[in-house]
């Protein structure tokens, strides 16, 4: 699931510290905006099953 940042399976090559926390932050802020979009569609998901009780509510 996570990158292994500086893992010597991923390259060949040595990794700068800079290039490191650049591709570690590039990864995190892609974490954060997959989970946000998933929350967003969570909380329609809710929003709507709460409009509909609503609905039942008052039309019984």
């Amino acid at each position: 699931m996570f990158p292994y940042w500086g893992s010597p399976f991923c390259g060949s090559e040595p990794v700068s510290r800079k290039s490191h926390l650049e591709r570690k932050l590039k990864f995190l802020t892609w974490m954060r905006d997959d989970l946000e979009s998933r929350l967003a569609g969570i909380n329609a998901a809710i929003d709507t099953i709460r409009r509909q009780l609503d609905r039942e509510d008052t039309a019984a």
